[in-house]
């Protein structure tokens, strides 16, 4: 059986790797790395579906996400749930966060604000 295969991210490069998942990758003395850059690699989740490359906006918006703590992991439906796409929905969020004393991350991945 094929080990479980989950996805990686490189900010800086805009690229997206889907590599095999293991629990503890620090224990066994070995950090992802991007093939392009060499930069450490983020680990996003299983259900990840990234941007087009040339699409700065949406990777903007992911890099909020991802800095914030959100990933996109399956929960029970299947799916990850609701993430922003683009950085206007990003600023509503964390204005909206910041004007009610709300933790970011719970924030952006509440389906609606009110």
């Amino acid at each position: 059986m094929r080990p479980a295969r989950t996805s990686y991210v490189c900010l800086p490069c805009r690229a997206s790797y889907k590599q095999p998942y293991e629990e503890e990758p620090h224990r066994a003395g070995r950090e992802r790395v991007c093939p392009r850059c060499a930069g450490a690699l983020i680990h996003v989740g299983s259900a990840f579906a990234p941007p087009r490359r040339r699409d700065i906006a949406a990777w903007r918006a992911l890099a909020v996400l991802l800095h914030a703590g959100v990933r996109f992991h399956k929960s029970c439906c299947g799916g990850p749930g609701y993430r922003p796409r683009t950085l206007r929905e990003v600023r509503e969020r964390v204005t909206y966060a910041r004007r009610h004393g709300e933790p970011v991350r719970s924030v952006l991945v509440r389906p609606e604000l009110y």
